[in-house]
């Protein structure tokens, strides 16, 4: 008996041919896509070889300038964190598209700043700081025990010394610069004060407080640097201390400002614009990471003579003589103590 062939049967044997066909035609397309890729990849790579890579959407974060500068580690390395050549020789070099392989010089090149900074950021600037405002606080506290505050007679003849113009500038640079002083140290021993929200109210205080000293520290530079400018007998004044060590009453050699104050002057102008400066670099991320770690190294070694000084100009307003804060506030010293602390200056306004 002859079977004949199933409908049904004929067809599943059409559907698995038409499914094999289509398989191998998706496995041509397959084998082929795969070297079009390959070539389509290298060309594009080609491409962007050619073109300059673009870190400046991130520069400021770790870009090109910060990656060139991840160097100098050790105190005595010649490395500037990227190894040209053997290992043995340590040779830094630079890795950005236009200097590749150039040899890294200037402040991006010093030696050490990475563990120099490190160290004096984790082992040494907080415990200078503190050295700084105790030592300077004992020393005036033994002053005013054993020497005790000058006295001179402040109802007799006054005489005006500072306009209003003066003491607006004198007060519109003390007030921020003493906020910027004491946020500053909140944020060195911000990990001793619990750390948190307050420390970040005091760094942006410390921000905006810098703006306001510029602006009054100028305008003050401007009014009294000429009237600050040393002269020889301020050498004088250096030799006796402005007769400070002393409870006898001599005649001191000063002009309108003493040396000491002339001292502070400058350190308070010219130190304090350096120290703005670079805390606004630090602030900004401005520059590579060397440049921030020589930044803030400057900052706060500016800082340990800026907290004694400031210490020492309160002390000498507030305590070492008895009333002289007067004279900047309402612009007028006594005839007997200007005669005696600002001789100089006296003849110039009686003669």
């Amino acid at each position: 008996m002859i079977k004949t062939p199933s409908p049904l049967k004929n067809t599943s044997s059409k559907f698995y041919c038409f499914i094999g066909s289509y398989q191998s035609i998706f496995l041509a397309l397959v084998l082929l896509f795969f070297p079009i890729k390959n070539i389509l990849a290298t060309e594009i790579s080609h491409n962007n070889a050619e073109k300059s890579v673009d870190f400046s959407y991130n520069k400021k974060i770790y870009g090109t300038n910060q990656i060139e500068a991840i160097k100098n580690w050790g105190l005595h390395s010649s490395t500037a964190g990227v190894v040209n050549g053997p290992l043995t020789q340590m040779n830094g070099t630079n890795i950005s598209v236009l200097n590749n392989g150039d040899k890294i010089t200037g402040i991006r090149g010093i030696k050490g700043l990475g563990e120099g900074f490190t160290i004096l950021q984790h082992k040494f600037f907080a415990p200078i700081f503190l050295a700084v405002i105790i030592l300077t606080i004992a020393v005036f506290f033994g002053h005013h025990k054993i020497i005790g505050a000058l006295k001179f007679n402040h109802h007799a003849r006054k005489f005006k010394v500072f306009s209003k113009y003066n003491i607006i500038i004198h007060w519109g640079s003390a007030v921020p610069f003493v906020v910027i002083c004491l946020t500053g140290l909140a944020m060195i021993f911000g990990d001793k004060l619990g750390g948190g929200m307050p420390i970040r109210i005091a760094k942006n205080i410390h921000f905006f407080a810098t703006f306001i000293f510029i602006v009054f520290g100028i305008l003050m530079f401007l009014m009294w640097a000429k009237v600050s400018m040393f002269k020889l007998y301020d050498i004088q004044w250096f030799k006796i201390m402005g007769g400070y060590l002393s409870k006898d009453r001599i005649t001191i050699p000063a002009g309108k400002f003493n040396a000491g104050q002339k001292m502070w002057f400058w350190i308070a102008t010219i130190g304090g614009f350096v120290m703005a400066g670079t805390g606004l670099i630090m602030h900004y991320f401005y520059g590579d990471i060397n440049f921030l770690r020589l930044s803030a190294i400057i900052h706060n070694v500016l800082g340990f003579g800026v907290i004694a000084m400031l210490i020492t100009h309160i002390y000498m307003s507030v305590f070492a003589i008895e009333g002289a804060l007067e004279s900047i506030l309402n612009g007028e010293m006594g005839e007997e103590e200007l005669a005696i602390m600002h001789s100089f200056y006296y003849k110039e306004l009686t003669e």
